[in-house]
């Protein structure tokens, strides 16, 4: 508890807030109150191609509830406490992690509530002051984000300031002291600093640095350009982007992590009245094991969303086993009514050879979104991912997953 001192600073001012309206001196303790939810049910099926576990079946809902307010009546400052909470309807034929269902495939949705949010925020001019928990996404969330797509997903106790004051360029510095959620542990202390600036130049080009430094893990520091080009016929979009993974500067436990990787990300898209087309190249350098080196590892990245949705490639804190390359390309269509068809395939190899194979297998990707007609803020989904393994031990095993899920979003 003492790990959440800050974010839970927050919760007795906004319990207050919704108790009594007003402090004796007539002052309103939390007005302007908004209250956001979500309810979110979800059906998933893994079959892991393994012989010593059964296939999983998890039936699962997420909710979340959250309330915020301007505090004290002073304007700009506000605060906001939210919870989130997973409930599998006693149902227990998949390993969560926590449940000791280990004859099943794994489904990384554990039951369990916590606190999502406790934080006070400042806005003043083009300044904000932040402190306490909240959700934390940068940019494409390769390298920091909360990993939304799993039912109990992360939150980060920290401090920030973030300021946009010189036209188009925006720039954040936080210190990020714990975070929560995705599995199954409770809050993991860290001594983490985040550091990123992003300057658009013309709608066709925005510049973004940044350096991640995760205590007794790694620094991560790159460069990215993106940009959004309109042509008569389409609408284009690209990503190029390299970053740097070295020795960690900031210490956590008396011990600092050492890192020698890179990675670098191209990326074109296109919509062509509604016909979604692109390719992609990912790279993320590896290591033999015997060479000093090590394996690139995007530890705090929303990883569901890279390397195809079967998260063959996440293997917690050292990265993907002899780095990764990964090729794929994407085709979809969407429209107002129709909702979004997608469909995505991946060739995968490893940087570097393992056993002298470097075959890591392909995958096959496809989701189907809409909003369900009559009911306002609901969404339903279809998706599937279906992995061919490849030679490299450790990545033969077929894989295949479905989801079958709703999205119920509202706001008071």
């Amino acid at each position: 508890m003492k790990r959440m001192l800050l974010s839970m600073a927050a919760v007795p001012l906004v319990i207050g807030g919704l108790s009594v309206s007003a402090s004796a001196d007539g002052i309103n303790v939390l007005d302007n109150l908004k209250l956001k939810g979500e309810i979110r049910p979800r059906y998933e099926n893994v079959d892991d191609g393994s012989s010593a576990t059964k296939n999983a079946n998890a039936y699962t809902a997420r909710t979340k509830l959250s309330v915020s307010g301007t505090l004290l009546g002073i304007d700009g400052l506000s605060a906001n406490v939210g919870i989130i909470s997973v409930n599998d309807f006693g149902s227990n034929k998949y390993n969560s992690t926590i449940n000791g269902q280990t004859q099943y495939s794994k489904v990384v949705d554990p039951e369990k509530a916590m606190i999502s949010n406790a934080e006070i925020n400042y806005t003043a001019n083009d300044t904000t002051l932040h402190a306490g928990r909240s959700q934390v996404n940068l940019d494409n969330q390769r390298f920091i984000g909360t990993v939304g797509w799993r039912q109990l997903e992360r939150s980060y106790d920290s401090v920030f300031v973030a300021n946009d004051s010189i036209k188009n360029l925006s720039v954040l510095a936080a210190w990020i002291y714990g975070y929560e959620g995705v599995g199954a542990a409770d809050t993991t202390d860290t001594n983490t600093v985040l550091l990123h600036a992003a300057y658009t130049v013309m709608p066709e080009l925005k510049v973004t640095a940044y350096d991640y430094m995760l205590a007794g893990a790694h620094d991560t520091y790159g460069l990215a350009l993106t940009g959004n080009v309109k042509l008569d016929m389409a609408k284009l979009n690209y990503r190029a982007e390299y970053a740097v993974q070295k020795d960690s500067t900031m210490e956590i436990h008396n011990s600092n992590g050492k890192a020698d990787a890179n990675y670098y990300n191209l990326d074109l898209g296109a919509n062509i009245s509604g016909v979604l087309a692109g390719v992609n190249y990912e790279f993320l350098s590896g290591s033999t094991g015997t060479d000093g080196k090590t394996n690139f590892n995007p530890a705090l990245g929303t990883n569901h969303k890279f390397n195809g949705w079967a998260d063959k490639f996440f293997v917690g804190n050292s990265g993907p086993l002899g780095g990764l390359k990964d090729f794929n390309v994407r085709l979809g269509y969407t429209a107002k009514g129709l909702g979004k068809l997608l469909a995505v395939y991946h060739d995968f190899t490893a940087d570097e050879t393992m056993g002298g194979l470097d075959d890591l297998g392909s995958e096959f990707d496809i989701l189907y979104a809409n909003k369900i007609p009559g009911v306002n803020n609901l969404k339903g989904l279809l998706k599937y991912a279906d992995y061919s393994g490849g030679t490299v031990t450790n990545y033969t095993n077929n894989v295949k997953k479905i989801w079958v899920g709703l999205d119920y979003k509202f706001a008071f």
